[in-house]
């Protein structure tokens, strides 16, 4: 028997931006519906959301660019919590160097993702994303062949998702992103990995073969909920 809720702690690192995390909240909280597991309000975890003021991690990252997301990794493992999601792409390049922070498991994002295109059998994909997460190939993976963003499109990824989070013309940051995936799915990508939550709220209503991220963070701290709870 799973049994949801009781003393299991979520621990969310986010305002990376704040919109990507308000959409990995009310998607986690509708995914636990889904799974019939809650069958009254006591049923869902305590779920502790730090929202932090931190820049944007769009250009060259510096050590002391990390060093908020640090503090706010280590503020959540005072809540002993038992898992931290961080609701971020970028910040996944220095996982191993953040984990050293904490004594808390952080889901590994990068490993949720490779699982994904193992199950599908990718065989050919792009990534859209900052220009750390392409650039640096957080999402390569062997044998797996990976279509080129150009630095042209890189550099309006990274233009759209910082005006997206300043709020700055929305629609148009949208429509901009939109063409550019729909032009590397028609170049022969099987499958886009949105390796940005940003870009994955704009393209969460496009109709294009994707692996949304902010899905898969979803997908895996349910997972994990799930087999703490049949511990119980």
């Amino acid at each position: 028997m799973v049994v949801v809720g009781g003393n299991l702690r979520i621990g969310v690192l986010g305002g990376i931006g704040p919109e990507a995390t308000g959409e990995y909240y009310l998607k986690l909280i509708k995914g636990l519906q889904q799974t019939g597991l809650i069958k009254n309000n006591s049923d869902f975890p305590q779920i502790i959301v730090n929202s932090i003021p931190a820049p944007e991690l769009v250009g060259e990252i510096s050590a002391e660019q990390l060093k908020p997301y640090k503090t706010g990794i280590r503020e959540l493992d005072k809540y002993n919590v038992d898992v931290i999601v961080i609701v971020c792409n970028t910040l996944y390049l220095y996982y191993d160097e953040l984990q050293s922070e904490v004594k808390t498991h952080i889901m590994d994002l990068r490993q949720e993702v490779k699982k994904r295109l193992i199950d599908k059998d990718i065989k050919r994909t792009i990534v859209l994303g900052t220009p750390s997460t392409i650039r640096k190939g957080l999402y390569k993976f062997d044998g797996i062949e990976y279509v080129n963003v150009s630095d042209q499109d890189i550099d309006q990824l990274s233009t759209s998702i910082f005006s997206y989070n300043k709020g700055k013309n929305k629609l148009l940051q949208k429509q901009l992103v939109e063409r550019i995936a729909r032009k590397y799915v028609d170049s022969g990508a099987e499958i886009i990995i949105i390796g940005c939550t940003e870009l994955a709220v704009m393209l969460k209503d496009v109709n294009i073969p994707k692996i949304d991220t902010i899905d898969v963070l979803v997908e895996g701290t349910i997972e994990f909920i799930e087999e703490f709870g049949s511990k119980k």
